[in-house]
């Protein structure tokens, strides 16, 4: 059998299922008498979704015929199914699966805040796919120090790194970690182009950075992965840190990034950043999460 063949029946299973626990009266019909089967009838669904009953019958059958997304979309909201509900109604039926699109992810729950905070004298941080800074914990902000950008309360990772200057800049080797960086954007910039945050964050980061902007013209994508990163802090040299990403379940398009030491002399320098902490960057949780949301209230996710 063709993977094809082997969906047909779990559509018709999950279909039944799904039309078992709709009720007339969750979708405004009267109950009716003598109703023997559980929730709606195929007549009714079909009715409800504005297609034929024999079409539904033989969809719900498993039988070889085709679907649109509109059709399958009407469907979906007559058997009130959620986001991934809906996702699986489309995998069953070989159509393409466009996600709705969010919101961009801004803010993060107290139990995302206590993983970061649980992983310190470890630097960690929460990003959404542009990069945006939705939570820290005190050893980034230990790290990410930035004298020149901290007052400009713009909590965007990328914008901290293309308009300071290259000295003032925590990350070394510029020209070979910002390309990755940028590279990585754009291949989040694919599921909102068009979308007009985005649109305006990159054209305005392209204003402000000449770099950014040739950067971006290149086209260059890649995925999100571990990499080796070296950072300077001018109390206590250069680190050369792993930085690893988790993602985080209920979040689209965010993950934790943690940064490791890539050997003990990063190690023991990581242990000394607090004792060197610099009082621009807010050093509590409540500081550094009124600059995120003034970030936010002039920067709106699309």
């Amino acid at each position: 059998m063709t993977t094809t063949h082997r969906r047909r029946p779990e559509l018709a299973a999950f279909l039944r299922t799904r039309r078992a626990r709709v009720t007339p009266a969750d979708v405004g019909m009267p109950p009716g008498f003598r109703r023997r089967t559980p929730g709606l009838r195929r007549e009714e669904v079909a009715q409800l979704s504005g297609v034929g009953v024999t079409w539904y019958t033989w969809l719900e059958q498993g039988r070889p015929i085709n679907a649109s997304a509109q059709v399958l979309d009407a469907v979906a909201r007559t058997l009130r199914l959620d986001p991934p509900e809906r996702e699986h109604l489309y995998r069953l039926a070989d159509v393409p699966f466009e996600p709705d699109r969010e919101r961009l992810t801004q803010t993060v729950g107290a139990e995302v805040q206590g993983i970061i905070d649980a992983v310190d004298p470890l630097p960690g941080v929460v990003y959404n796919s542009r990069y945006d800074v939705l939570a820290t914990n005190p050893a980034y902000r230990d790290l990410f120090v930035v004298p020149e950008t901290v007052q400009l309360a713009a909590p965007n990772v990328l914008w901290t790194l293309f308009t300071v200057s290259e000295e003032a800049c925590p990350v070394v080797h510029r020209e070979r970690e910002l390309p990755v960086m940028v590279a990585t954007l754009r291949s989040w910039y694919g599921r909102h182009v068009g979308e007009p945050a985005w649109e305006g964050f990159i054209r305005g980061l392209s204003a402000a950075s000449g770099y950014f902007a040739e950067l971006w013209a290149s086209g260059e994508v890649i995925q999100p992965g571990p990499r080796v990163k070296t950072f300077r802090h001018e109390a206590v040299g250069e680190l050369r840190m792993t930085s690893q990403s988790l993602s985080i379940d209920g979040m689209p398009e965010c993950r934790i990034v943690v940064y490791t030491p890539e050997n003990e002399a990063a190690r023991a320098k990581v242990a000394l950043l607090r004792e060197h902490r610099q009082p621009l960057w807010p050093a509590t949780e409540e500081g550094a999460a009124e600059i995120i949301r003034m970030w936010q209230t002039e920067n709106p996710a699309s």
